[in-house]
């Protein structure tokens, strides 16, 4: 079921082109990468498909009824995590949650059971102030996941984060997307996206230079087709994906000599920069 259609969507600022005819259908229950460099437009995207500014031109569609025209109930099933939705510094992790839960009529109850699931339950009292940066994170998430919305959109989730607290909050999206949420994520982070997300697009200076499933998006530009090796005696040899390339490498099998073995598909930082010239960053 698609719950976020996007058709030919613009963006301009003065005589500036921030988005130009952007497509996109997110369909429920599913984690969508929207991937690029630092100012190509993500930020913007979740702006516009949250309804906080307006498009220039195009149709942005979310419920199957146009973004401008969704009632405050509606928008309530929007989840939201953005830098500038900042913490309020001197509040509790507690007393945090407990403003929105007043506001979106949330029983008091939920708001430790929020905090426990993200792992924050042994900070409830402690201000915000006081937090690590991970911890910053998981409050953040917290108060998206509190209100139970059908959309979550998360604007860099994990940047600066250690490898550890990324997992964890990769594990929560993941819970999350079993139960049905579809996870709209902006990411710069690569390895990110091709772990977690179902399809992505790959955003540069404003316009989508390629879409699909990331395993797809991969083989697509595996121009090369090789089989790369490395035996257990440290030797790397390379060998065509081909027919000829079959008998040697089994009997490689048979002599159990193989420690690792690689197709050359490119990542999607390598398409990125094949589509683009540019690397990521």
């Amino acid at each position: 079921m698609s719950l976020i259609l996007v058709e030919s969507v613009e963006k301009k600022y003065e005589d500036k082109v921030v988005l130009n005819k952007i497509n996109l259908e997110i369909n429920q229950g599913e984690i969508f990468g929207l991937l690029g460099p630092s100012g190509a437009g993500k930020t913007t995207m979740i702006r516009l498909l949250t309804g906080q500014i307006s498009a220039t031109a195009g149709k942005i569609t979310v419920f199957d009824k146009e973004v401008g025209k969704l009632n405050g109930t509606e928008k309530k099933q929007f989840g939201i995590m953005m830098d500038q939705f900042g913490l309020y510094e001197r509040l509790s992790c507690y007393d945090n949650l407990k403003l929105f839960a007043d506001i979106y009529g949330i029983k008091k109850e939920q708001i430790i059971q929020t905090l426990r699931a993200v792992g924050l339950e042994k900070a409830v009292k402690t201000p915000a102030m006081n937090l690590s940066k991970g911890m910053r994170h998981r409050l953040q998430l917290a108060r998206v996941f509190m209100t139970n919305p059908k959309i979550l959109f998360l604007d860099e989730p994990t940047s600066g984060l250690d490898p550890a607290t990324s997992e964890e909050i990769h594990r929560l999206l993941l819970h999350k997307k079993e139960m049905g949420y579809l996870i709209f994520l902006t990411t710069h982070n690569m390895g990110e996206a091709e772990k977690l997300c179902d399809h992505i697009a790959l955003l540069n200076e404003g316009k989508i230079v390629e879409y699909g499933q990331p395993q797809e998006i991969c083989r697509k530009y595996n121009h090369q087709k090789k089989i790369r090796i490395r035996l257990k005696n440290g030797e790397e040899l390379e060998y065509e994906n081909s027919r000829d390339s079959a008998a040697k490498i089994e009997q490689l099998f048979q002599e159990q000599s193989i420690e690792t073995i690689h197709s050359t598909e490119p990542n999607l930082e390598t398409v990125f920069m094949e589509r683009t010239g540019r690397r990521f960053e």
